[in-house]
């Protein structure tokens, strides 16, 4: 009985860690790690090699640093400044709770708008880096989803296998 209460959890872990994706309070690696350990501490401690973890490890270093490059490399690609980095950085978190789902892709599109134009940077320019801020939370959430589910049917792989 207590394994299917375990595995519950860790399933409902599993699909909480996507939630992070549009809610990015929401700490989807640490989500995912919670229920690698449950699985490890509670129902098998041996089917989860030294290989496992040392992937997961590296797969956690590229979940989160995926995220914050993608958004700013397409910021600053697309002619946004440091500030607009860093605006629309806080802007995801606080877009998330403000209108959610979409405060997320709202709110950071506002913030380097107004702040590349405060910037003396024309409207059209102002305009770019915040596209360059869509584009980037864009491509940071699907490289987020496709680690997340990697690392997730890895687990499944290893454990079944």
């Amino acid at each position: 009985m207590l394994d299917i209460i375990v595995w519950i959890v860790i399933v409902t872990l599993f699909i909480a860690s996507f939630a992070g994706v549009i809610f990015p309070i929401i700490p989807s690696p640490l989500v995912l790690w919670v229920g690698f350990l449950l699985y490890h501490f509670v129902i098998n401690a041996n089917e989860l090699t030294v290989w496992f973890w040392v992937a997961m490890a590296a797969l956690t270093v590229i979940l989160i640093v995926a995220d914050v490059i993608a958004n700013s490399y397409f910021v600053k690609k697309y002619g946004g400044s440091k500030w607009g980095e860093r605006g629309a950085a806080i802007a995801v978190i606080v877009g998330s709770f403000i209108i959610p789902p979409f405060g997320i892709l709202i709110i950071p599109f506002v913030a380097v708008l107004v702040i590349e134009l405060t910037q003396a940077k024309t409207f059209e320019e102002a305009m770019r880096a915040s596209i360059g801020s869509l584009i980037g939370f864009l491509g940071g959430a699907a490289a987020k989803v496709i680690i997340q589910f990697v690392m997730i049917v890895w687990f499944f792989v290893v454990i079944i296998l």
